[in-house]
């Protein structure tokens, strides 16, 4: 269940509550007339299914509500009502498979961002893959891929591309590009580094390196694995089972392709950095094609189950 806090003008409020009134699967309709203060207005609440919670919040925009007051959703961790229960009973679908698009469009929005903790969390999980690769130690490449942010702007880039938002795509393929781009040239910097003191060495990187080898030498294992992952980590931003991002984010190998392409630059090792980079730029598309094609089933679905539900 979700909970909505509005605040609506006075003259709108009738329209609002006529709406939460009309949609199947809300309950605990409550109105209090002049409550609010910054927008002045009326302060409406009322819980819905999460199957309806998009048909809802696309009813109140329409409305103009996000424009002249103010929305806000929260998830129900617990609800003990049979209201409750008869609400999510009687919507249409399966919670588990709705999907919040304004709620997904602004979780991707943050993330997508090109901010100092975005950069700093990618360059620490690269550098940390830098000691993976190096050492050839499997441990430190899983640790770096969790570490690893960048799912953040190929969900927003995926979401942008199904909705259709231009600016929201420019700042995901900024956000990722640059992000990657800043932490390679800040790896190639902590290779000279580590070298100088004598914990890089050129011929480990050149050896044969049975644990981490695969970085390097991209096949299509990596793409049918990009696509996977990518699929399984659009399922969970949209079904809210933020957990499995875990699984995700060590299931692909851009930080550490991006970590060895760095390293093996500094060695001027050209060959090993460039297969690298391909095992990065693979990766990179199988998650997008896979998420955007996830994105645009999910769509076609729910409004196929819509569309059943009414008729």
């Amino acid at each position: 269940m979700l909970h909505l806090r509005l605040i609506t003008p006075a003259d709108r409020t009738a329209e609002v509550v006529g709406l939460l009134e009309k949609t199947v699967g809300t309950t605990h309709l409550a109105v209090v007339p002049g409550a609010a203060r910054d927008p002045e207005g009326d302060l409406v609440l009322c819980d819905v299914a999460r199957e309806a919670g998009d048909e809802v919040l696309e009813g109140l925009c329409d409305l103009g509500i996000d424009r002249s007051g103010s929305i806000a959703v929260e998830n129900i961790d617990l609800s003990l009502s049979q209201r409750a229960e008869k609400a999510e009973k009687d919507a249409p679908g399966e919670g588990a498979d709705a999907v919040l698009w304004d709620h997904l469009a602004d979780a991707t929005h943050e993330e997508s961002t090109l901010s100092v903790t975005y950069l700093a969390f990618l360059t620490l999980a690269t550098m940390i893959a830098a000691c993976g690769v190096v050492l050839d130690n499997a441990i430190l490449i899983v640790g770096a891929m969790a570490v690893g942010p960048e799912f953040g702007p190929l969900a927003g880039f995926c979401t942008a591309l199904v909705q259709r938002a231009p600016r929201l795509a420019l700042r995901s393929f900024v956000a990722l590009i640059a992000g990657f781009a800043a932490a390679m040239v800040l790896t190639v910097g902590f290779s000279y580094f580590m070298d100088a003191v004598g914990l890089f060495q050129e011929t480990k990187l050149q050896a044969e390196r049975p644990n981490t080898n695969f970085i390097y030498n991209p096949d299509w294992f990596s793409f049918v694995v990009a696509l996977l992952a990518g699929a399984a980590g659009t399922l969970s931003l949209t079904s809210s089972k933020s957990g499995a991002l875990v699984g995700v984010a060590i299931s692909v190998t851009t930080v550490p392709a991006a970590a060895n392409a760095a390293v093996a630059f500094s060695y001027n090792s050209y060959a090993q950095a460039w297969g690298s980079t391909e095992q990065l730029l693979l990766n990179l598309l199988g998650i997008v094609l896979a998420g955007t094609l996830t994105l645009l089933a999910q769509k076609f679905f729910w409004r196929g189950t819509r569309k059943g539900a009414r008729t």
